[in-house]
């Protein structure tokens, strides 16, 4: 159906915009009119031409989803159900795909499917976290908690991941540029200082040497040595989709000094978060294991999560076998195991995920303090280095002069 822009005038004279989908004006009319609005201009809204391209359209990130879960719990917490409530925030929208899923997810609860059935269509905005909390809240006629349980989480979450890429960027933005410098200095610089040391005569020095040599090298299979590159990281990333690769390389991550401290810490934030939030909505402690070892985001924490899922099944509690893997710390396992002795995993769980929120505002904050004067050491050495080898031939000269 054809979507229409509107504009006019609500029961208390104040002015309302908007778009709502119908046949045609007169359906505008009559649906503006059962919501109290007179309308006073009504017109077709013109088709994107873009619309069916895919790239071309905007993503839904994470931040859309929080707001969309805060609006949803609010107008649902004021007694709004919940087709009236999708048709609200459908029309309010302005992330054209995100409207259009929204348009979907209405459609769906109007045939009869559940609100987590109809999202469940939707994996890469609504994952199984989202769409088994949001059952359970159905279930337990929760919705509107849940739903502020998901978007608290959701911000959290994204918090956390923007420290981590925080800390990856300057160290990787700082080698990158290291990289390039060098590699414009050895390919244009170098050679024109070759070329007047060559009218010069006499041997020069032995850095001096070993850096026109490089020089020479880079030059001569500059094309060899991006293809190598190139090779290299389509071997490692298909290694990485390997199951044996990519275990060995969660494993090798998580022994590194700085790296894996703050990998691990990041794990039990993201675990105990998880786990806190599934629990106190009511999803079954197997299944949210099932979901958290899915996300782990790494293989050997996943394998860990696994083996403590099967030993819970088997009728042990969760804080024995989470001991029993190495991977979590012994003070996390003891805190679970009190919060089960007291019936509050859930409130337990969350309360480490705080803490070690702030340990890893702590880890990032170390890692980049360690990795700045590293960067900068190995920037002066490498750039310094050259410069000096390149000029060593000229104090050289002035020298026996």
């Amino acid at each position: 159906m054809p979507v229409y822009v509107w504009e006019g005038k609500g029961r208390g004279g104040q002015v309302r915009k908007g778009e709502i989908e119908a046949a045609n004006d007169q359906d505008v009319r009559n649906s503006l009119s059962r919501q109290g609005i007179t309308p006073d201009k009504i017109k077709k809204k013109p088709q994107d031409v873009f619309a069916n391209v895919a790239f071309m359209q905007p993503k839904v990130v994470m931040h859309d989803v929080i707001i969309f879960c805060r609006q949803f719990s609010t107008m649902i917490d004021a007694g709004l159900p919940i087709i009236q409530c999708l048709d609200i925030l459908h029309a309010q929208q302005d992330n054209v795909t995100f409207k259009k899923m929204l348009k979907g997810i209405k459609d769906s609860v109007e045939s009869g499917q559940t609100l987590a059935e109809a999202l469940k269509k939707y994996p890469d905005q609504f994952d199984n976290l989202f769409v088994n909390m949001v059952a359970a809240g159905e279930a337990g006629g929760i919705l509107d908690v849940i739903l502020r349980r998901l978007s608290a989480y959701m911000e959290k979450a994204a918090k956390l991941k923007a420290q981590v890429k925080g800390a990856m960027t300057y160290p990787i933005v700082t080698l990158v540029i290291a990289v390039g410098v060098i590699a414009v200095i050895l390919v244009f610089v170098i050679p024109v200082f070759e070329e007047m040391f060559a009218t010069m005569g006499g041997a020069l020095p032995v850095p001096t040497q070993v850096v026109v040599a490089a020089s020479r090298f880079v030059q001569t299979r500059i094309l060899y040595i991006i293809g190598f590159i190139v090779i290299f990281k389509m071997a490692f990333s298909r290694l990485l989709k390997t199951e044996k690769g990519r275990e060995g390389f969660d494993a090798l991550m998580l022994k590194l000094p700085v790296v894996g401290i703050m990998i691990r810490k990041v794990a039990v934030a993201k675990f105990t978060r998880t786990m806190g939030t599934m629990l106190s909505s009511g999803v079954a402690i197997l299944e949210a294991l099932d979901i958290v070892a899915k996300t782990a985001g790494n293989k050997t924490i996943e394998k860990a999560l696994y083996k403590v899922r099967s030993a819970i099944a088997e009728g042990q509690t969760i804080a024995e076998p989470l001991s029993e893997t190495g991977v979590f710390p012994p003070m996390v396992c003891s805190m679970i195991a009190v919060g089960e002795s007291t019936g509050a995993i859930d409130a337990m769980m969350e309360k480490i995920a705080d803490f070690y929120d702030e340990e890893v505002d702590q880890a990032v904050e170390n890692m980049t303090a360690m990795i700045e004067p590293f960067m900068l050491v190995f920037m002066g050495i490498t750039i310094g280095g050259l410069v000096i080898a390149m000029y060593l031939p000229i104090f050289q000269m002035a020298g026996n002069l």
